[in-house]
């Protein structure tokens, strides 16, 4: 990782460890043949997959690191006095095989693990986080890059040259760098030991949503299922050893896909339990223990950063810039979500009552393994139809091409042409060229859409090269899914939430490939997390875009169009559900908040992990039995990584986000001229210039929280009384 990278990733979030001495190793050799020796020469530096191995990674990790610490000592060494060029450009530029070594390792450890991948993450976790510390506590570094920051507006530099030297001054005394002596050692081991317990958490999440799977023994628990889905689950069964059986796997979320097709309520109960209990009943993957140590010197870090808690300390470089703002955001959303949910449940308890008096069966009270199934139900009702009825619709191949390339053609004059020439890391993934209106090349995309053993939960967007007007680089960028993949020879037919996820994750990818900066640290998707999730919950706005449903919302088999009945009831339900889905994200967001706004003293023991997180919702006033967190704090990957005290991020996004649908709206809509502006005043733009500003110079007025409200059909809390 580069030194730009890895400062905007470990000072800005807490992830180092004990220092390298700077004058120690020499730069390492690495052979010629290893592929992270030299730029890639295939297309836009594409990575040469097919030349990679496994054992080339721990060489270019370790000849990686010594190069830079080589390079660093040089600039911190210059006898010149410090300039722009010999000092921030040299930062920028420094670092370049470690940074192709470990850009490719963090996306293929991500999306196509193996043991020994797994295992190269544990080890090297503590020495990546010391390589970075030797950077970061670098004093005499850090005088030269506080001496420009000092004369910065007399150098005579462009504001995004004056941004970046405030970018690295800023990082470096986030991460410590004027820290004394002795505190600086207690950083390295606090950091030390973070590394090392972070990554041991999230190889336990992995391992476990892997061995949580449920076995059916018996197809007609499997009622309610599709033929396709019941074929899928023998699939799997098959692939454990199973055959004859069948197997349920679980993604790393609380709720399941499942959940919503499945008449077996005690199966579905079985479903539920699996999940809500995955990383709290003891066993090799048990992740509290972690939780509390890593919540323990969290605190700690803040402390000795002078901040009360990690949340104060974490929010600092954000949009929100303090606990109390996001506490306060979440607190007016909180009331309007909890009463929604409650009125849903209260219909799908209804239709409950009615079904069991029907059948003569006593009744039962709505629970969260309920809430999809009989949601479902109430939405077939309400709307007289259900996701049976879509599915066929969304085939993911036109979903994608005739979906989201639709409507970035329409949107930003952008052309896509897929390409077979190209290595790929699992046969999965699918290569695209990206073409700007004049046909030039905008960027290279991988789309990887499903799930699998070796990847990690969740859907994510991720740089494999990163703009850069210093060396003229273009984007490669790729997005990941986790939708369920069909047996053989069946097609890959998408429910309404992993439409508009698809949607949402090309989001982030317009992001990154429309970035159009000078410096790569601030390259396309290098925005404070609160913003981050913005870009790509705009794009979600044209998942139900009359226009562009209707070009991709085609039958599978017979090519007919979407009935437009069937078209007016996806967009008249919008808001069905909003109050459930509100309410188990804000769970999320404010549990995240409870972990990090409390003092190294009052992290509870492993033991009493799970209460502590039931007192924490309870307190927020989020606490709602049938709606669980979307995450529990045990398998919450997000907090224990990039997303910590950050959580709430994707609501504050969302802000920004109904604002600008707002203004779209109100401009005429998809327009090329509408998208031209969005791309010139905000997505090209990247962390060039202050996020906020950005945002006010594309919307012409500051963000409001009225259209958030709106879009999710909630109701302040004051007007519901």
């Amino acid at each position: 990782m580069t030194t730009r990278l890895a400062l905007a990733l470990a000072l800005s979030l807490g992830l180092s460890a004990p220092a390298y001495t700077l004058a120690a190793p020499a730069a390492a050799a690495v052979p010629a043949s290893n592929p992270f020796f030299a730029e890639s020469p295939l297309p836009l530096h594409y990575p040469q997959f097919d030349r990679i191995a496994d054992s080339d990674f721990a060489p270019a990790f370790d000849a990686g690191m010594a190069q830079e610490l080589a390079e660093i000592e040089a600039i911190a060494s210059n006898s010149a006095a410090p300039s722009f060029e010999n000092t921030i450009i040299a930062l920028e530029n420094s670092g370049a095989i470690l940074q192709r070594a470990r850009t490719v390792f963090s996306a293929l450890a991500g999306a196509d693990t193996n043991d020994t991948r797994k295992a190269l993450q544990t080890q090297y976790a503590t020495r990546f986080a010391a390589h970075r510390d030797a950077i970061g506590l670098n004093g005499q570094l850090f005088a030269r890059i506080a001496s420009l920051y000092e004369q910065r507006n007399a150098l005579g530099l462009d504001a995004e040259g004056v941004r970046l030297i405030e970018r690295y001054y800023e990082n470096f005394e986030r991460g410590g760098a004027k820290l004394n002596d002795a505190d600086k050692a207690k950083l390295r081991a606090i950091n030390a030991e973070l590394a090392e317990l972070g990554a041991r958490f999230n190889l336990n999440v992995l391992n476990e949503v892997n061995s949580s799977y449920v076995v059916v023994e018996d197809v007609a628990e499997l009622a309610g299922l599709s033929e396709g889905q019941i074929a899928a689950t023998a699939e799997a069964a098959k692939a454990r050893g199973l055959e004859g059986k069948y197997v349920i796997a679980l993604l790393n979320t609380t709720g399941q896909p499942l959940l919503s097709n499945l008449e077996n309520r005690a199966l579905r109960q079985r479903i539920h339990e699996a999940s809500v209990n995955r990383g709290a009943k003891g066993g090799e993957f048990d992740n509290t223990a972690l939780v509390s140590r890593i919540m323990t010197l969290r605190a700690e870090k803040a402390a000795l950063m002078g901040q009360p808690n990690f949340a104060a300390y974490g929010l600092g470089n954000q949009t929100a810039k303090t606990p109390e703002a996001v506490n306060a955001m979440l607190g007016q959303l909180a009331p309007a979500a909890v009463a929604n949910a409650q009125r849903e449940a209260a219909d799908l308890q209804a239709m409950i009552d009615a079904e069991q008096q029907a059948a003569g069966q006593p009744g039962f009270q709505l629970q969260p393994w309920d809430w999809a199934y009989y949601s479902e139900k109430v939405r077939q009702a309400k709307y007289n139809f259900d996701e049976s009825q879509l599915k066929p619709y969304f085939e993911i191949t036109r979903v994608l091409e005739d979906g989201v390339f639709f409507a970035a053609e329409k949107e930003f004059g952008l052309s896509f042409k897929q390409r077979t020439d190209l290595p790929v890391y699992h046969p999965d993934v699918t290569v695209y060229d990206v073409f700007n209106a004049d046909g030039s090349q905008l960027a290279i995309f991988l789309f990887d859409p499903y799930a699998r053993a070796s990847k990690r939960g969740g859907a994510w967007m991720n740089a494999y090269v990163s703009q850069s007007g210093l060396t003229g680089d273009l984007p490669v960028v790729a997005n990941h899914l986790n939708i369920p993949k069909p047996p053989a020879g069946q097609p890959t037919l998408l429910t309404w939430d992993e439409v508009t996820t698809t949607f949402h994750e090309f989001g982030h990818a317009l992001h990154g490939m429309f970035s159009d900066v000078k410096y790569p640290s601030f390259a396309g998707t290098a925005v404070p997390r609160d913003f981050v999730e913005f870009p790509s919950q705009v794009n979600e706005m044209w998942a139900d875009e009359p226009t562009i449903l209707a070009n991709y919302a085609k039958h599978h088999q017979t090519g007919d169009a979407m009935p437009q009945t069937l078209l007016d009831k996806v967009v008249a339900a919008a808001k069905f559900n909003q109050g459930f889905m509100t309410t188990e994200y804000l769970g999320a967001a404010m549990l995240d908040q409870a972990w990090h706004q409390i003092s190294a003293g009052q992290v509870p023991a492993p033991a009493d992990v799970i209460a502590f997180e039931r007192r924490a919702l309870e307190d927020a006033g989020i606490y709602y039995a049938p709606v669980p967190p979307r995450y529990r704090t045990t398998y919450f990957s997000h907090i224990m990584g990039g997303y910590s005290a950050g959580y709430y991020a994707y609501i504050w996004s969302e802000v920004l986000d109904a604002n600008t649908q707002q203004w779209f709206k109100q401009n005429g809509g998809l327009t090329r001229a509408n998208g031209d502006h969005f791309r010139k005043t905000l997505l090209s733009r990247g962390g060039s210039a202050d996020a906020m500003q950005i945002f006010r110079d594309f919307a012409g007025h500051e963000p409001q929280i009225g259209p958030l409200l709106e879009k999710r059909g909630l109701i302040p809390a004051d007007a519901a009384q």
